[in-house]
């Protein structure tokens, strides 16, 4: 059977917006500044690298999932840019090198510290797309890579290779990764069951863990806290009420952009956190033209 012919023009940018996930791209710069604050610096130039690098490091895990999960996809998502054809596997797996490759180079940049954080969440995303998603593993897994995106943020604003991560706010950093990585691991869980449907208990398990990461954050900023509340719970409710691919897909939807007001949340009083929650907006109307799962 021939292959089907490549689109050219606004059909290629349209295939890799799909590809890329380009509507989640604004939950990530968020995590290098919440780290940054844990860690008692304000953001800066290395803010910025790491940001810069955790982008880099997310796309490739976009494109890697979907070379990944090709023949998967062939059956059950037979739309995605691969099995349709838009997109050669071996190009979704070249940008996935390419763009781990930029991720580790620009980490490399602000120093020492954040170029072994970028490794290890290169690590982690790798881990993930080629072995770990489907095993109980996944969800953790996954959890991880977002917390060593908060942990990126704080070693990239570390003054100098020698000093210990946060400039000795381990403990800060360690509890905003662990309240973002808690919220990740649930939106994951929830995400196994997307495509067929499942049982309520991983919307509920969800919604015990937004009421949960809801009160650790109420403190630090009350408003953001709640646009988190709101943004993430919702969806989940009615997920759990119906678990059917439709209810469940919009509750990662909004599990993933939930991670906007929680970044913004875990970022305190600092000005970053006001710029944060500003992205919030953007990124549903991008989600309404493009896919965040």
């Amino acid at each position: 059977m021939a292959c089907p012919p490549r689109p050219g023009g606004p059909a290629v940018i349209a295939a890799w917006a799909q590809l890329l996930r380009v509507s989640a791209v604004l939950t990530v710069p968020g995590d290098a500044f919440a780290g940054t604050v844990a860690g008692g610096r304000a953001p800066g130039r290395g803010t910025l690298l790491a940001a810069g690098s955790s982008l880099c490091l997310y796309e490739a895990g976009m494109a890697l999932n979907d070379w990944a999960d090709r023949e998967t996809d062939a059956v059950e998502r037979p739309d995605r840019p691969l099995p349709s054809g838009r997109i050669a596997p071996a190009s979704a797996l070249a940008a996935a090198g390419l763009l781990t490759g930029a991720g580790l180079a620009v980490a490399a940049r602000a120093g020492r510290p954040a170029l072994a954080t970028a490794t290890a969440l290169a690590g982690a995303v790798w881990a993930y797309d080629l072995h770990l998603k489907n095993t109980r593993w996944g969800p953790l897994t996954m959890g991880t890579a977002r917390a060593l995106n908060i942990g990126l943020g704080a070693a990239a604003s570390i003054p100098g290779a020698a000093s210990g991560p946060g400039g000795g706010r381990t403990g800060d950093v360690l509890r905003t990764a662990a309240l973002m990585g808690a919220h990740t691991v649930a939106v994951t869980t929830v995400s196994r069951e997307e495509v067929q449907g499942g049982s309520p208990l991983p919307p509920l398990t969800g919604l015990a863990a937004v009421a949960g990461i809801t009160g650790a954050t109420a403190r630090r900023s009350p408003a953001a806290a709640a646009a988190y509340a709101v943004t993430a719970a919702r969806p989940l409710f009615h997920a759990a009420l119906n678990p059917s691919p439709p209810l469940l897909q919009k509750a990662v939807g909004g599990g993933i952009r939930a991670m906007i007001p929680l970044q913004s949340a875990l970022s305190g009083k600092s000005p970053a956190a006001v710029a944060l929650l500003g992205l919030l907006p953007l990124a549903r109307r991008l989600s309404r033209k493009v896919s965040p799962t």
